[in-house]
Formats: structure tokens, C-alpha cells, sequence
């Protein structure tokens, strides 16, 4: 039998997250703002704390990610709410989850993205009540940023559902943006999503049967995903029949063998009960209609050592260059690097790196990403000059090996030249704000 958590810790590499089934208690907010001294609360009424979130994977039915999580998560809100300190609330993404749905249902069960929305916003009413009064007072700054996850979520049904949100979006780019706050150029926030092979929006991929489509191949993961855990699946039903290298093909077959050897690890390791020549994946999302199945996404040869041949995504490996200039990446990614290291959180972490830090024309010495679900602060040093990325992590209800109910606090330095920027981890477990790092630089 495979060990459930290593399954779940893999899956956390895509910065797709696994749910497990459980039940909601009624979600009570708490009106009375507290006076302690706290990580929110420093006993001034300064307002200058920036908060960051991400990875809420907030969905429509029982299988959703942030499900226990979410009585905590409101009541975090509440704090947030009530902090005189805090100035802004940055949503770094996958806010929304049109990903992490078990692939035999149909998202939008034959209506559309606003039905949708409206459907996560009252399977989640306590937490849109807990963002909004954050919104309606005036205090703080809401920010939201796009991720993979909500990567189709247009930006008219994100203003509906939290009036007078403030979003940071690439200019005329479904699914990207990245944000500095005021007056701190210096910091940036993004999702992260943009840099992974599997993740980031592509646009060239299936356009003769979908034109416009912007979604990757890990939205079909994801769906496969969620349907392994709902299944509990153990083992294939089918075994995956095996591609070996074409050793004339040149670099293009040797990349799509590679991009064969990550598929096949994915099914292998997240069984589902279904032949995978059933069209059981059923999409109507994005330009993308009608059912798939695991044979319209695997690479695959009709003789050993043959042409390596693919379905949906024909020629991928051999787009990514335009995917990156499409997508606003600033440093082109080797292709082969983009396609090994998208199962890798440290894949997301050194985009901040090569991206920013080691950039020369970028200016930005604090990298705050999401996507891998795995928090931590870490220091760059760059000609001497220090510069430092911190990871949000997640608020799912499962993480395995890590925390979960992750923030990130970002206090900045103010005029008096002994004074630093402070980047602190938290987590919110069992409603307890708990120090995991910090680490500070002046600009």
C-alpha cells in the first residue's frame, strides 16, 4: 500500500493541494477587537503592516482544501480586521479553485463562471463576510493577485464578489499580476505560478480545438488529483505503457520524453478507477469542451524508440520560449530546467533569484511568492547586497510535513537610518500566532 502523506507531499510540488473530506462547524466571528500585544497589535496606532496570504483554495462542495481551516481563517480575519496596525491584506493568489475538482464532475454543471463564483462565495459565506467588512471600513488596503488555480477567474466576477478590492494584474493577461505596495517598490508579490511548465497560462497549446484557451496541462493534473483522493484508488486499473528515448529525434523528442517521464510519475502515483482511454475528465472550461481522457494527455510511441507523439499539447516542449515572453517572464527559462524542476518547490523558490534578485534591471530586493505551499524565508546575496524571498505557504486543512494557516508580516523601515525592514513567518495553527522566521535588510 503507498504511504497516503509521501502521495500528498509530492502533490504539493505542483502547488496542487490535496483535500480530505471533512465536515464544517458553524463559523463564529468575534466582534470585540483584542488589546494584547500581538504580531497585529504592537500597542501604536501606526498604521504600516503589510500582510500577505495565499493558497485558500476556497471551492464549491465537500472536496474543497480549506475546510477545517476555515473557521480559523475567519477568525484570523477578524484579528486582521481589528489591527490598528496593519495597512494592507495581499491575497497572493489561488484564492479561488476552479483547478481542484474531481475530474468526472463538471465545474459549472452546464452554467457558467458567475454561477460558479456565486456558488464558492455561499459554500464560503462566513469567509466573503470576514473580507468584505475588512474592505467596507476603510482601513486596510485588500489586495488580490491572481494564481493558477483561479487562473480563469476574470477580474469583473473577483470586483463582484469583494467590492472595492484593489487587483494587481499584467496588463490585458488573464491569470497573471504581480504587486508592490505603495511607496515600496522594492517589494514585489506574485504567485509564482507564472515560471512552472505545468502551471503557468499557455496560450499556444490546443488552439485548433480551443481557441483562446490559456489553460496548462496542470489544471488536467489537478483534476486527476482531486479524483484520486475522492476514489481513495490505490492502483491503476490500467498500466501505463512505457515511451523510451528517440535517440534521433534531437532536442525536441528528447524534451517531450521528459515531459512523458513527469506524466507517467503523475499517474502512477495518483491511481484513479478509470481505463485511461475513458473520456471520464470533464472540462467546459476556458474554450476547452466535452471529456478527455489519460491517453489524450500522455506522451506516447507507436514503436519502441519511435517518434514520441502527444494528444492534447502537441508541441509544448516546443513552446515554452514564447510561454515565457507571453507570460512576461523577465529571464528566459531553459526549457528542460522548466520542465524537471516544475515538480519542485525549490523550482518556484529560485525565481525569485534568477527573476529578480540576480536581474540587473530589477530593483526589488523582498520576493514574496505562493504556489508551492511550503513557507520559509530564505536570503539571497547578490554582489554582496542582501536580498530576501519568503514563501506564504498555505491555508488548506492538509500540509502534510508542514505548517498550514501560513501569513506573512512585512514591517517596513521608517526615516531613521538605524531602521530595518522586517520580513516575519507566521502560522495561525490551532489559532495561535506562532513565529516560524524573520529575517530584516534595509533599502
Amino acid at each position: 500500500m503507498k504511504n497516503y502523506k509521501f502521495i500528498l507531499g509530492l502533490l504539493m510540488f505542483f502547488g496542487l493541494t490535496i483535500c480530505m473530506l471533512t465536515s464544517c462547524e458553524e463559523d463564529i466571528i468575534p466582534d470585540n477587537p483584542s488589546t494584547v500585544i500581538t504580531p497585529l497589535n504592537n500597542g501604536t496606532k501606526v498604521r504600516n503592516l503589510i500582510l500577505v496570504i495565499s493558497d485558500i483554495h476556497l471551492g464549491v462542495a465537500s472536496y474543497q482544501e480549506c475546510n477545517a481551516n476555515r473557521i480559523a481563517l475567519v477568525h484570523f480575519l477578524q484579528k486582521v480586521r481589528n489591527s490598528p496596525n496593519v495597512k494592507e491584506l495581499v491575497i497572493a493568489g489561488d484564492f479561488l479553485d476552479e483547478w481542484f475538482v474531481p475530474a468526472n464532475i463538471d465545474n459549472y454543471q452546464g452554467t457558467d463562471q458567475t454561477n460558479y463564483v456565486d456558488r464558492i462565495v455561499l459554500n464560503n459565506q462566513s469567509v466573503f463576510n470576514a473580507f468584505n467588512n475588512i474592505i467596507q471600513d476603510g482601513n486596510i488596503l485588500l489586495t488580490y493577485v491572481p494564481g493558477n488555480h483561479d487562473l480563469t477567474i476574470t477580474e469583473a466576477n473577483i470586483n463582484r464578489i469583494l467590492p472595492g478590492v484593489n487587483q494587481s494584474r499584467d496588463v490585458g493577461k488573464l491569470g497573471l499580476g504581480s504587486y508592490s505596495p505603495e511607496n515600496y517598490p522594492e517589494i514585489v508579490i506574485e504567485h509564482g505560478h507564472r515560471y512552472n511548465f505545468f502551471c503557468a497560462p499557455d496560450p499556444f497549446s490546443n488552439q485548433d480545438i480551443a481557441p483562446g484557451t490559456i489553460l496548462p496541462p496542470g489544471y488536467f493534473f489537478t483534476r486527476i488529483a482531486a479524483l484520486h483522493v475522492v476514489q481513495g484508488c490505490e492502483q491503476n486499473i490500467d498500466t501505463l505503457p512505457i515511451v523510451t528515448v528517440n535517440g534521433s529525434g534531437g532536442p525536441s523528442q528528447s524534451l517531450l520524453y521528459k515531459y512523458w517521464y513527469l506524466w507517467a510519475w503523475a499517474i502512477n502515483e495518483l491511481p484513479v478507477n478509470q481505463h485511461f482511454d475513458d473520456d471520464f475528465i470533464i472540462t467546459n472550461l476556458n474554450g476547452l469542451n466535452g471529456s478527455y481522457s489519460i491517453n489524450d494527455l500522455i506522451p506516447y510511441q507507436k514503436t519502441p524508440g519511435g517518434t514520441i507523439q502527444l494528444n492534447l499539447y502537441n508541441g509544448i516542449q516546443d513552446n515554452w520560449e514564447s510561454r515565457c515572453i507571453q507570460n512576461n517572464v523577465n529571464v528566459p527559462i531553459p526549457t528542460e530546467y522548466a520542465i524537471v524542476s516544475s515538480a519542485s518547490a525549490t523550482g518556484t523558490d529560485t525565481m525569485a533569484y534568477w527573476q529578480y534578485f540576480n536581474y540587473p534591471i530589477s530593483k526589488k530586493r523582498i520576493v514574496i511568492f505562493g504556489h508551492s505551499h511550503d513557507a520559509k524565508i530564505k536570503e539571497y546575496y547578490v554582489s554582496g547586497q542582501k536580498n530576501i524571498y519568503a514563501n506564504t505557504g498555505t491555508w488548506i486543512d492538509h500540509n502534510p510535513n508542514k505548517t498550514t494557516m501560513n501569513f506573512i508580516i512585512v514591517t517596513p523601515q521608517d526615516s531613521d537610518p538605524s531602521s530595518s525592514t522586517f520580513v516575519r513567518l507566521y502560522n495561525f495553527e490551532d489559532e495561535k500566532m506562532t513565529k516560524m522566521n524573520e529575517n530584516s535588510l534595509r533599502f
